[in-house]
């Protein structure tokens, strides 16, 4: 039970750095457009579609509550229902159909920083000391040296603009979530979550005019329910584990090693080099995390 939230940490950063990878797939590029290439939004619904059922059904059989009840429990569903899943994504999706993979993983790595400045305003308690904040930067940094991106991408653009308000929606999502203390299940938070959060997105992609034709093939298929089921029921059902466990600061360092899966995804399934600057990237990343772990490392080494 002692490396119980590293190895959970590992794993959330294991199916949300591939998911990248997925959401690709299913979009394509403005080159070479996939199945939901003109539909980003209806993408992100039909992901949390699945995932919703899913986990409802979860919760009925893990939980003895099934569904929210009071207005704490029911604003903490419309918390996560509206930023979580209907903001970052919905964001997230469309802004990824316009800019690199690479540029995305930057923007979304700002997350543990823009997660930083919203505890510092609602949660009091939730601060980093001077040390923190440089191991905060160089992990930033070892993303930015990982990713590469491209600067004339970066700046300026509306898809990166969009990709960025979903860095900002999860970090204010994260920490308006542990303002609200009820006594839900995260399994019923989860599941209601990501249904009203769909129903937001169908209602979104309506307004847009998006529509597919036909049934998706294959890859699509494949790269869809992996979003729902590994992504997304999965991976948000550790999420807010952890985030109960750790707080909104120290769970959204997930971001920072997301680019490592996804990085090695690239490599075994698509043929991407993992090349000298991305070890380098890898390296600054761990410094970062050393000296922001630091006590919790300094414990563990004690006690051996």
């Amino acid at each position: 039970m002692r490396y119980r939230n590293t190895l959970l940490f590992c794993v959330l950063a294991a199916v949300w750095g591939s998911a990248f990878m997925a959401i690709k797939a299913g979009l394509g590029t403005p080159d070479s457009p996939a199945y939901f290439y003109e539909a980003p939004v209806l993408f992100a619904a039909a992901r949390f579609d699945v995932a919703g059922v899913v986990m409802l059904g979860y919760g009925a059989w893990a939980t003895d509550r099934w569904r929210p009840r009071g207005r704490e429990e029911w604003l903490l569903v419309a918390v996560g229902a509206v930023f979580l899943i209907a903001g970052y994504h919905a964001l997230l999706f469309v802004g990824e159909r316009g800019t690199t993979s690479a540029a995305a993983a930057v923007i979304i790595s700002l997350s543990p920083v823009l997660t930083t400045a919203f505890a510092r305003a609602f949660l009091p308690d939730e601060r980093l000391t001077a040390v923190g904040l440089v191991g905060m930067a160089l992990g930033l940094l070892g993303v930015a040296v990982l990713a590469r991106p491209d600067p004339a991408n970066l700046v300026g653009s509306r898809f990166e603009a969009l990709v960025f308000g979903a860095a900002v929606a999860f970090a204010l999502g994260s920490v308006l979530t542990q303002r609200i203390e009820t006594a839900l299940p995260i399994e019923t938070m989860e599941a209601w979550s990501m249904l009203g959060g769909a129903v937001l997105m169908h209602a979104l992609s309506v307004a847009l005019g998006e529509s597919v034709d036909g049934a998706p093939p294959a890859t699509e298929t494949v790269a869809l329910a992996y979003l729902a089921l590994a992504a997304s029921a999965g991976g948000f059902l550790i999420y807010f584990d952890l985030l109960d466990r750790l707080g909104p600061i120290e769970i959204n360092l997930v971001s920072y090693v997301a680019p490592v899966f996804a990085a090695i995804s690239g490599f075994l399934f698509l043929d991407e080099v993992i090349d000298l600057p991305t070890l380098v990237g890898f390296l600054v990343i761990v410094v970062g995390f050393v000296l922001l772990k630091r006590r919790a490392i300094r414990e563990e080494l004690a006690r051996r």
